[in-house]
């Protein structure tokens, strides 16, 4: 072992001492450690002043008590959470989670990634993550409003327009948005429409938000397949989640000319052999709020299965848009078999380090979320652009320049893979080009 990779194991072995009890925050930092014992190999200025431990700490964890009533008059108690990682490049931002499994170990992990994900968009923006174990499901909008305002009224004096800026992220959509400005609008007695992004669009919120991630996802998939010499038209995709990520991915794929073969959600999975009827997906689990044996039941052609994988089913190309850790190495070795060779993230670490190792082994291209879903970050970015200059932009202006900064992610992803001797590892050059943007600007403004 070299005295580089020695270092870097040392530090590691300290982080799980430091912060045990959280696997998925150990897995997020361990992926982007294999990646800069490349650079600390080349530019070993890297390792002074401590930034490499210091980018691993948190600037500021805060949690609190959530207490709220609900419609039985009971009062029920959550935690809240909000992790501000790193701010070198700008405000924190990133999104609130509202799911039973939060806990400081995933909104950790979330706010690490964040940091590359952000600084590769090219927008200065930091990172940052929070939420709480509030499971909206079930709950009446009553109860939700209340959650919410209960929420904020803690929350609101750690956050602004150029000190935090969160969004929305699972269980947190439009609705909870709402409430959750207007408890901050109330508590700040302003309107500081930049303090929160996802908003309503008569409120200042921006048109290509609510699809950013994932047509972001798609545009990223098609730079990939570009560089082979290859296009979406014609090839067989499967999108794993049908959630508003994975709805807008089926979307614009189909656009590109894709035939979406599958999709799922907690309960099960379809196969859409024919294609995915967006409307009706839509309408079922953004209105109706079903689940994805009802789509089957009305779609021609469309098979529901609670059995088996959706990861068993043929196709060209697969996007990994539910949760963290769902496509396991067993899952990647079945893809490869069924002749997948491009996989793009369109979650958070939906891929375990067995399954993209698998990928790598196979030359399978594949796009790490902090690459590939990067499109819901950048287009709240450009929300706060628009809440600063009181203007609102067209969809097509905005989806021209989310386009954009899709492929300049994917074009210093690239290159900065190769730069590295490492031509065509996403992961590599997604890790390493986030992290020095970050790096030169922490050593530039001193041991903070």
């Amino acid at each position: 072992m070299s005295s580089i990779e020695q270092e870097v194991a040392g530090y590691y072995d300290k982080l799980l001492q430091r912060n045990a009890g959280e696997p998925e925050f150990h897995q997020a930092v361990a992926e982007v450690l294999d990646s800069l014992k490349i650079v600390l190999g080349k530019d070993p200025h890297y390792a002074d002043y401590g930034l490499i431990e210091r980018l691993c700490e948190p600037e500021r964890q805060i949690i609190f008590r959530v207490p709220w009533m609900d419609d039985n008059n009971q009062i029920r108690v959550n935690r809240g959470f909000r992790v501000q990682f790193n701010s070198a490049l700008g405000p924190y931002k990133g999104g609130l989670r509202f799911h039973p499994s939060v806990n400081l170990g995933i909104i950790k992990f979330l706010g690490f990634e964040q940091i590359f994900k952000n600084s590769l968009t090219g927008l200065p923006i930091g990172g940052g993550k929070g939420g709480s174990d509030f499971d909206p499901k079930g709950r009446s909008e009553g109860e939700i409003m209340r959650f919410c305002q209960s929420f904020m009224t803690e929350l609101w004096r750690h956050i602004g327009e150029y000190r935090d800026v969160p969004a929305g992220d699972i269980g947190v959509g439009g609705r909870e948005i709402g409430f959750l400005f207007g408890q901050y609008r109330r508590l700040a007695n302003q309107h500081e429409s930049g303090v929160l992004t996802g908003k309503g669009l008569t409120w200042g919120g921006s048109l290509v938000r609510t699809e950013a991630t994932g047509y972001g996802c798609v545009y990223f998939t098609e730079e990939m397949m570009k560089a082979k010499g290859e296009s979406l038209d014609g090839a067989n995709v499967i999108v794993s989640g049908s959630g508003n990520v994975a709805i807008y991915a089926i979307q614009k794929a189909q656009e590109l000319g894709a035939t979406v073969v599958g999709f799922s959600d907690s309960s099960g999975w379809v196969n859409t052999p024919n294609g995915v009827d967006v409307e009706l997906l839509h309408d079922i689990k953004e209105v109706r709020r079903a689940r994805v044996s009802d789509y089957a039941k009305e779609a021609e052609g469309a098979t529901y299965h609670e059995d088996g994988s959706i990861w068993d089913l043929k196709a060209d190309v697969a996007l990994p848009c539910a949760t963290q850790n769902e496509l396991h190495g067993e899952h990647a070795k079945t893809l490869v078999s069924n002749g997948v060779k491009y996989v793009a993230e369109g979650a958070n670490m939906p891929s375990t380090a067995e399954a993209i190792e698998v990928f790598r082994e196979n030359k399978v291209s594949f796009g790490p979320g902090k690459a590939a879903n990067a499109g819901g970050v950048a287009t709240s970015a450009l929300e706060m652009q628009q809440n600063a200059s009181r203007d609102s932009w067209t969809f097509d202006y905005t989806d021209g320049r989310l386009h954009q900064i899709m492929s300049g992610i994917f074009n210093v992803t690239a290159s900065t893979a190769e730069e590295y001797d490492r031509a065509g590892d996403y992961v590599v050059g997604a890790n390493i080009a986030g992290f020095k943007k970050v790096a030169d600007a922490m050593l530039a403004q001193g041991v903070v």
